[in-house]
This record gives structure tokens, sequence and C-alpha cells, in this order.
């Protein structure tokens, strides 16, 4: 008898043969063939509580390993509800896959079950989306699904996979078994002629920027940006951020793009963030950009001018740079610059709150960080309004995640627990506001049952605070409405979930309340009753 293999096999196999044996996933009609297929391999699949979480955890993989986080729905609403979520993915450029079930071939366009044109809407969000149609293939169509995420400028995928092609068997001298070379794609590095042409046109300046792109807020990434400005002399910075140079993280920023002369946009796109170039950047400002998209390139040059652009993947650019650069910067730039960048007003070490049983969240991120320096390998989640912009601008922490250029809330739990996944004895701190606390609340038993500790800080203002303060600005303190939330005992919540709470509604309670979060060995949450005020915008 002729041996046979199903589509699911392939798929699952396909996975396991690539390293990639963390799954996220939810199951439902569409892939439960994928469920079983699991059983015969080394797949650990992680079971959550809404789809748009798997597509979190897997960002998270993504982000902390640099290897495509893989999540698993099935069709119709739950790729529907996974979708949205893509789009964080997508602005922090974190490489995953999504894979969708979907109705099967012969029912397309007949008003199959959960029938919905699901490439057509994961196509704006991703890098790359199509469906399957052959099953001696799928396994070629994962290795291209994670190549793809990795390859240039990482980002999200997807894949659909229509039920009919998983169920069916092919015999196993058909498949069609994607070779090493199909599962990743070789660096397209930058020439030393374009690196020399770079290292010239900044030689030429008097105070040039290096500004990064969101797919070095790694780790590794960091540790690049740091090295370029040790050999180059030149400073630099991550833009990563929705809030452009008002970005908490980077101190006095739009002080340095008003001084500058020459903008080295390394794999940055030059996009809302930084204005498309125009103020505070000086009209005479000059823009170079090596990107691994062409069409990114072509945008550049459209919307400022380069005075040279060249495709090249960022970190091998970065490589090269570093190794062909020595000194070409002024020690009195680059000393100013930096000065910007750590710039935080002093009185910030002093602030206290001016409102009984609740602390300013200055308070709040003095306490953690502490207890995030104890360990280099801790791992900070950043997610929501206000609140989080004190924490980004007050803690220092390189394996930091935020929501990113999308500019998107509501991420922070399932990727505290994907984090954890990925760091299993450091500490995995999640800093959110109320408002977003909401979104994923559920996921707290889906780090209960998984073992999945972290401790997940919530500063409770009781309103939407950001939306609050945009209200007041534009249009009024007499027309703000809409924002307000209840006082919720969050930490409750999280107990009755099955993980440890605390309330805090003083300085002094806090340090203990987070020791014992951490102590406990299960998903935390701290619920800090905190005064509702802006965030910090950093200017001189």
């Amino acid at each position: 008898m002729t041996a046979t293999l199903r589509g699911a096999d392939i798929v699952a196999r396909t996975l396991e043969r690539a390293g990639l044996t963390d799954i996220f996933t939810l199951s439902g009609n569409h892939i439960m063939s994928l469920f079983d297929a699991a059983l015969d391999t080394k797949l650990r699949l992680m079971h959550v509580r809404h789809e748009a979480a798997t597509v979190h955890m897997a960002d998270a993989y993504g982000r902390l390993t640099g290897r495509p986080g893989i999540a698993w729905v099935t069709g119709g609403p739950g790729h529907a509800n996974a979708v949205g979520a893509l789009f964080t993915a997508l602005g922090q450029e974190s490489p995953m896959v999504l894979i969708s079930g979907h109705t099967e071939t012969d029912q397309i366009g007949r008003g199959g079950f959960q029938e919905l044109r699901q490439v057509e809407m994961a196509a704006p969000v991703t890098k790359a989306a199509w469906m399957a149609t052959d099953t001696a293939r799928l396994g070629m169509d994962v290795a291209k699904a994670i190549r793809l995420a990795t390859s240039g400028r990482p980002g999200p995928v997807h894949l659909s996979l229509p039920s009919d092609l998983l169920d069916a068997r092919v015999a196993a001298d058909t498949v069609i078994r994607p070779p090493e070379s199909e599962f990743s794609a070789p660096e397209v590095p930058l020439g030393d002629a374009a690196a020399d042409a770079v290292i010239a046109l900044l030689a030429t300046a008097k105070r040039p920027l290096v500004i990064g792109a969101p797919a070095l807020a790694t780790r590794p990434g960091r540790d690049m940006l740091r090295r370029i400005v040790h050999s180059l002399s030149i400073p630099a910075c991550l833009s990563e951020g929705p809030r452009g140079f008002n970005d908490a993280s980077l101190g006095a920023y739009a002080d340095v793009a008003k001084r500058t002369d020459m903008v080295l946009l390394l794999g940055k796109a030059l996009d809302f963030t930084l204005k498309f170039g125009g103020p505070p950047f000086p009209a005479d400002c000059r823009f170079i950009a090596i990107d691994p998209d062409g069409a990114i390139l072509d945008r550049a040059a459209r919307s400022r001018g380069l005075a040279f652009g060249c495709v090249a993947d960022t970190r091998a650019a970065g490589e090269t740079l570093i190794a062909r650069g020595r000194g070409i910067g002024d020690a009195g730039w680059l000393a100013e610059a930096r000065s910007c960048f750590d710039d935080r007003p002093a009185e910030w070490a002093g602030l206290t709150s001016r409102t009984a049983g609740r602390l300013h969240p200055a308070q709040v991120f003095h306490a953690l960080q502490p207890i995030l320096a104890r360990d280099p390998d801790s791992v900070l989640v950043c997610d929501g309004g206000e609140f989080s912009q004190w924490g980004q601008s007050i803690l220092r922490n390189d394996r930091r995640m935020i929501n990113g250029v999308a500019g998107s809330i509501g991420s922070s739990l399932p990727m505290a627990a994907g984090a954890r996944v990925v760091e299993r004895s450091a500490p995995v701190v999640a800093v959110l506001g109320d408002g977003t606390f909401g979104f994923h609340m559920s996921e707290i038993e889906t780090a209960v049952r998984l073992d999945l500790p972290y401790v997940a800080i919530v500063g409770n203002d009781c309103r939407w605070n950001a939306e609050y303060n945009l209200q007041v600005r534009d249009y009024g303190p007499n027309r703000t409405h809409g924002c307000e939330l209840n006082a919720t005992r969050y930490d409750l919540v999280a107990a009755a979930l099955g993980g440890h709470g605390e309330l805090v509604t003083s300085a002094e309670e806090l340090p203990g309340a987070i020791e014992r979060s951490l102590g406990s060995g299960r998903p935390a949450v701290v619920n800090v009753m905190i005064e509702s005020i802006p965030s910090p915008v950093l200017r001189r």
C-alpha cells in the first residue's frame, strides 16, 4: 500500500522541521486537523481565549527571538478576530506567521461555512498574504511564509489553509518538501562602495544623526546602534513609537532634530513619526536612506529628496558601516545629542501625588526600575497611553517591547505571556493602563493554565486618559465625556482567574506588592491607583 500524508501532517511536520514548535492557537472547526496532526510531532500548542491573543503572543516571540512566531486560528470569525492584531506586528516590523483555516475550496464563492475573503482582509496588515491551493505543496507554502516573515524588513505574513486541503491525503512520494534554502533568504548586504559613499557623506556633515527602524527595537538591535555610535562617533536613536518627536523614551528628541544637518535613515521609513522630513528638521537638512524595500526609498525621495539611497538589509548595512567607518563625527555634537536624549527634569525624582490614596506615575516607575535592573535579561512590555509613556520615559531596559508605530493598545497581557515562553527565568513585567487591561484580561487564565508567570502593573486612574487629555486639549475642559471608567478591582479579577492580585494606594505599599507578585510564581496584577495626569512632554 502506498504511504500517504494528510495536508495537516505536512504543515505540522514542516513547522517541526523549521524548529518552530511553539504554536499560539485557538481551536475551531477549520483547523482541528492541525490539532490532531500536532499529536504526532513535538509541536507545543498554547491555547488562548481570543484569536487576537495568538497574534500578540507570536509577535512577542518574534521580537525576542528573531524567529517567526506562529499563530493558528480558525477561518471566518476566528481569522477576523486575529487580523486587527496584525497591525501592531506590522508597525513594529515583527516576524510572525498567521495561519488561518479556510472554507473548503469547492465551496468558495458559493456561501461556504464561514466563508470570508480572508486574504484580502489580511493583505493591508501583512507583508504578504495568500491561500494555499495544493495539498502536496503545503510545506512549500509554510516555508515561503517563514522566509518572507524574516527577510528584508521583517513583518507578519498570512497563509490561509482550506480545510479540504488539510484533510486530503496525498501519496508521500508526491509531497514537495522544501529544501533548507526555502526557509530563509540570503541577506542583502550593503556593498563596500555604497558603504563608503554613505560614510563620506556623513563625514561632510557637522551634526549628523542616525535613526534606526522599529526592527532594531531588540537587544541585538539596540546593541548595534550603540556600536554605530562608538565606531562612527555619530549620535543614533531608535524611532519605534507613534508619538514621533514626543517619544517619551528619547528625551528632548525634537531639539536634536532641529539642529541636525544630515540624517541617515537606517531601515527607518520617512513617515509620519518623522513628520515626513519636515520641521523640526531644518529645511537644508540632507537625508540618506538605506532600506530593504526599494518602494520605501522611492517614497522618501518623493517626500523630501535623498542625498543618497540604496537597498540593503538593515542589520547587514549597520554591521558594514561599523566595520568600515571610524570616528568621523564631532565629539561635541555627540555629547550634546546624548545629553538631549538623556534629558529628564531633575524634579521628576521628587514627584509625588497630590491626591490621597493615589500615586503619581513617576513614583510607580522609580520603584520598578531597581527590580528590572537586577537582571539584565528582564523583559519589559509597555502598552497603552499616558501611564505607559511615563514608564517609557523613566525605565531603562534593553529587552523592551512597546505597542509601536501602529499606536494600537491592548497587546500587553498576551505579549507578556508570549515573552515568558521565550524567557523562562528573568522577570517579565507589563505596564499598562486600566482601559488597556480590559482588552485581554481573560488571557490571565491562559497564562495561569500554561504556567507563564509575569507581573502586570496597571495604572488605574478610572478613565481613558489619553483620549481625555485630547478632549481637554482640542475641545476644552468643559467638553470631556465618554472616557470615564469605574474604579475596578483588577487585582481581584486576576485572583478570580487563578492569578495573584495586589491593590496599591500608597507609595510605601508598592515595592512589597511587586516583590510578592514576583514571588507568587503566577501571573500577577498589581492594581495601582494613580493620579490622572498627562504624559510627559520633553521639549526645551
